[in-house]
């Protein structure tokens, strides 16, 4: 598929269904392409579409499987977004364009030469969870255990939102923003990475009903 040069075009590209609950379009809303007027457009849709179906198939729809409806905050950006929201850094909170190749930027392969994706999203149900607790760990240790392909997590504190990753070359890395808690929850070769850590989220998927 060539990129997009039309309406029409814009709208076959997000018509695409990347998985049973989510479209190409769902990811392609971002406030810097509203705001300065750049187009959130692919430069390699097929790419783009290929790392959406991993993303969505193997990270998201176990998550709404289990969870219920998952929000989408931020998701695919292209490189003149993003090359914007890092020169806004102060404002707009992006890392540069080639840290983000094979992360908000699917259609670009990284300095390694994989793919890979990243999308910011909120777990809806969890919210009244972690309002009352401040406990986003219980989540991640939950996707840790049970979506073993992430590649990156990264926590923020408005609502737990949270980046999450699918990777060709998985890293397996948790962070947090969130006041109070560790920076870094995990990554291989700490002592808390291997096993089981349902005693961390058992407490929560009762509070939640699950």
């Amino acid at each position: 598929m060539k990129k997009p040069q039309s309406v029409k075009g814009l709208e076959n590209l997000g018509r695409i269904r990347l998985s049973d609950s989510f479209f190409m379009r769902d990811f392609l809303h971002s406030e810097i392409s509203q705001i300065e007027s750049i187009p959130n457009i692919p430069d390699f849709p097929d790419v783009a579409i290929e790392v959406g179906k991993q993303l969505c198939e193997k990270i998201l729809e176990p998550l709404e499987k289990k969870f219920g409806r998952v929000s989408i905050r931020s998701a695919y950006r292209a490189p003149a977004v993003n090359g914007k929201g890092a020169e806004n850094k102060n404002q707009y909170n992006c890392a540069s364009n080639e840290s983000n190749y094979a992360g908000h930027i699917w259609d670009y392969r990284d300095a390694g030469g994989y793919l890979g994706g990243t999308v910011c999203i909120i777990v809806n149900s969890f919210i009244p969870y972690f309002e009352e607790t401040g406990d986003w760990q219980a989540l991640a240790w939950w996707i840790h255990d049970n979506i073993p392909e992430y590649s990156h997590m990264q926590f923020f504190p408005k609502m737990a939102a949270f980046n999450i990753s699918w990777h060709e070359s998985p890293k397996k890395i948790i962070r947090s923003y969130i006041p109070g808690g560790p920076k870094l929850l995990t990554k291989p070769g700490m002592d808390n990475f291997a096993g089981d850590h349902s005693s961390d989220y058992q407490a929560m998927l009762e509070k939640i009903g699950l």
